[in-house]
């Protein structure tokens, strides 16, 4: 499991054995795999890397939310009369919304359902995850994370995270949506690219704070595992197995 401690023996390990570094700002650890997305989408971040900058307006940010959906659910033709009766079956998939953060006071930490790290919103770190779910089964947001905005100056930047917890990991199957929303903004939605369907964490997006505005930056960058995004992005966190 993750602390909020950093760990310099985590940063110095990713420097072993790896040709072909991440890229991103000061991190030690290797690109994962990147693919840009060919679904053009209104309000669709499509490439990797692509960013969109939004300006604070004069009385601050207010509430920010980041939320995921995915489809657990997939219906199939069944028969010779298939166009008439389908078949719908529940996959049994179970993916978590995360998020890695870094504070201005240097400070770094996790939330996710996992460990039951669910954060705080009034308090450090200034955000929370709803809760757990985990079947896909429901309309709307499955999962959500909300950022106080009114504390946005205390943080410094965000990677936004998904992960399949348990069942095939079969990004095409589940088509996760990630979508940011925010008073007076228009809806933004990404659709991470899926090309590769055995690297089960998928960091999604950067939120940067820049001199206090938001910096929001496309990744859809593929891991084996959270240890390994952490080291391509830089914040040094301690990883632990386990299960829920």
């Amino acid at each position: 499991m993750p602390r909020d401690t950093i760990s310099t023996d985590a940063l110095s390990e990713a420097t072993r054995d790896r040709s072909e570094f991440s890229g991103h700002g000061k991190a030690k650890g290797a690109a994962g795999y990147r693919a840009d997305n060919e679904e053009h989408v209104e309000s669709l971040l499509n490439g990797f890397g692509e960013t969109i900058v939004i300006n604070a307006p004069d009385n601050g940010f207010e509430d920010i939310v980041v939320a995921a959906s995915w489809d657990n659910i997939q219906v199939k033709e069944a028969g010779l009369i298939g166009k008439l009766v389908k078949k719908v079956t529940k996959q049994g998939v179970d993916i978590d919304l995360g998020c890695l953060y870094e504070m201005q006071d240097g400070s770094r930490g996790c939330l996710q359902a996992f460990g039951e790290m669910f954060g705080e919103y009034d308090d450090a770190p200034y955000m929370n995850i709803s809760g757990d779910e985990r079947t896909g089964d429901k309309e709307g947001d499955d999962e959500s994370m909300h950022i106080n905005g009114k504390k946005w100056s205390e943080i410094r930047r965000l990677m936004i995270y998904v992960y399949i917890y348990s069942g095939d990991v079969n990004w095409d199957k589940v088509r996760p949506k990630i979508h940011i929303r925010m008073p007076g903004e228009q809806p933004l939605t990404i659709t991470p690219a899926i090309k590769k369907n055995d690297l089960p964490v998928c960091a999604i997006a950067a939120i940067e704070n820049i001199n206090n505005n938001i910096k929001f930056t496309n990744f859809g960058e593929y891991f084996p595992g959270h240890a390994e995004m952490d080291r391509a992005y830089g914040y040094g966190l301690r990883w632990d197995d386990g299960e829920k």
